[in-house]
């Protein structure tokens, strides 16, 4: 099963790109290893993966141990292949009730009528009579000159806020949304919750509620009551987490929509005024209380660290980064069945993505000479709890950040054949694509971005948390166009795990995999990291890309 992409093409591909390095010599894929562990890492055994169980304590003996075997160096400058990730577990108990005027106060029934949660760690918060102010879109844009706060003082307020982008229709074309606004169709930062839950933390907001609107949304408030109407991890920290209000929620829209109305407003009118950029914070003339009890415990977790230590003495402290999480959801013993129906094994979501990176690191080790640039491969955890071993990562990097040139991430990989085309999460953002499109061609293969930008993939992986620290970042997925007898078959079978299997116990290894694609997708990761760790190229954001300030105000504090 072992396959051997496109050897002759990719020699040719960096001699193609204007100044680019010579290749790295041909790439060949075992697939049979790579099918081997993710059938271990995605087995009964490893308890699907949960941080701090005791499936995480076999994912980092078993990844250590595959390190080793490949002879890379470990990745902590402590000598270890471990960087620490101190976590908090939270659970949450909320209650939520309005009233508007001298009325009588209506409570929401949690989580059917609401969802809220704290990432403090605290045992009782509480809320009372807050003021309930509509924020818009809650968003501040300089470079759409948009602003739905105006300066407005929103400390101890309770925001209701929009989920998304504020969808601007296109001048020329009313029924379609205008590209140039916040990325038209494509979902931007500024839509993500995140977004919105950290900019009201940054006013002094005492409470924030994101109305749930399955439309827009792309998925039902189950899916929001699913998420978090349990136990939520954080990174642990002295003091408040700054990403979050003291207490954290949403509605779904009828809930909104009745609150509107007790305060004598109308949600769909306000809603309309929302998409003008002249649009200021409305009281709605209702009071909330929200209070919350938390309990919590302590995770100890970990990221797993490798590196290829570069072989120029000028840029081997510049760092290319590979990243994949290991995580995945672990058990949930409320599901019906015996104990295999109720582990969440995380086969393509992401022991695939780990066995892609260790084919990466297999290749890079077979070099005999390592590229310019050093090499680090991270693979994360937390990344189904919110990014939090990324997030960790770059709150506290083992490399310079303003010296890492590159982050290429990898969630999921084509289990179902080869196709002629990428999926780039995040084209349009850095020139850091032009390497892409340029190996991608050598293969025969076209570059796109995101097949659905509505969603906004770009923001719910662990690249988004090097992005916002200004480090181009990319992710890399095979396309849907499918070549062979078996294609419009193979299209199905990606479709039906978007649809049947992603984030549920279904997620587990399939007989009729074809890995031909991931050793594509492999060949291409492989392909890009070495043209940009060879030093031919050192990539940047485009002008207007959210995280280009963040890239310049870290290469300013970098030393001369």
């Amino acid at each position: 099963m072992t396959f051997h992409p496109y050897a002759a093409l990719l020699a040719l591909c960096a001699c193609a790109a204007a100044g680019a390095a010579p290749t790295a010599a041909p790439l060949h894929v075992d697939t049979d290893a790579m099918l081997s562990q993710i059938t271990t890492l995605a087995s009964d055994e490893f308890e699907g993966r949960a941080p701090g169980s005791h499936g995480e304590t076999l994912t980092i003996d078993y990844l250590q141990q595959q390190l080793k075997k490949l002879g890379l160096e470990p990745g902590n400058p402590d000598g270890t292949y471990l960087q620490a990730v101190p976590m908090v577990g939270i659970s949450t108990h909320p209650t939520l009730s309005y009233r508007a005027g001298a009325g009588a106060p209506v409570k929401l029934a949690y989580p059917e009528q609401f969802v809220a949660w704290s990432a403090r760690t605290e045992k009782q918060l509480n809320v009372a009579d807050s003021d309930l102010v509509f924020v818009g879109y809650g968003i501040t844009a300089p470079q759409y000159q948009w602003d739905d706060y105006k300066g407005v003082d929103l400390h101890g307020k309770t925001l209701v806020v929009l989920i998304n982008d504020p969808p601007l229709p296109d001048p020329k074309h009313p029924k379609q949304l205008d590209a140039s606004q916040f990325g038209g169709k494509a979902l931007t930062w500024y839509g993500r919750w995140n977004y919105k839950f950290e900019m009201a933390a940054k006013l002094g907001a005492a409470a924030v509620l994101i109305v749930h609107d399955t439309k827009p949304a792309g998925y039902p408030y189950e899916v929001v009551r699913a998420s978090l109407a349990r136990e939520v991890f954080t990174i642990k920290s002295k003091g408040p987490n700054p990403a979050f209000p003291p207490l954290a929620g949403w509605l779904p829209l009828e809930q909104a929509r009745a609150m509107f109305k007790a305060g004598g407003q109308d949600f769909d009118q306000l809603q309309r005024g929302a998409l003008s950029r002249d649009f200021k914070p409305v009281a709605l003339g209702v009071k909330v209380s929200l209070s919350a009890q938390n309990s919590w415990r302590e995770v100890a977790s970990n990221n797993v660290v490798a590196k290829v230590t570069g072989s120029d003495p000028a840029l081997k402290n510049e760092v290319v980064l590979y990243s994949a999480h290991w995580d995945h959801f672990g058990i949930d013993t409320t599901l019906p069945g015996p104990r295999t129906q109720q582990i969440f094994h995380g086969a393509r979501d992401n022991a695939s993505g780990v066995a892609a990176l260790l084919a990466v690191a297999k290749a890079y080790k077979a070099l005999p000479t390592a590229p310019k640039r050093s090499i680090v491969f991270l693979f994360t955890t937390g990344e189904e709890r919110g990014l939090l071993g990324a997030q960790y990562y770059a709150r506290n990097p083992l490399y310079p950040l303003n010296k890492t040139v590159l982050d290429l991430n990898v969630d999921g990989i084509n289990l179902w054949g080869r196709t002629r085309d990428v999926e780039l999460v995040g084209m349009g953002r850095s020139d850091a694509e032009e390497v892409v499109v340029s190996a991608a061609k050598a293969q025969g293969r076209t570059v796109h971005g995101e097949i659905n930008p509505e969603l906004g993939t770009y923001f719910r992986n662990d690249q988004l948390e090097f992005a916002r620290a200004g480090v181009p970042a990319l992710i890399l997925r095979g396309g849907a166009q499918y070549t062979g007898a078996g294609a419009a078959a193979a299209l199905a079978k990606r479709q039906a795990y978007t649809a049947n299997q992603y984030h549920t116990v279904h997620d587990v290894v399939e007989a009729d995999w074809d890995l031909r694609g991931a050793a594509q997708d492999i060949a291409l990761l492989y392909e890009v990291g070495h043209q940009v760790a060879q030093g031919g190229t050192t990539p940047q954001w485009k002008p207007g890309a959210e995280f280009k300030a963040a890239r310049e105000q870290s290469l300013a504090a970098r030393p001369k």
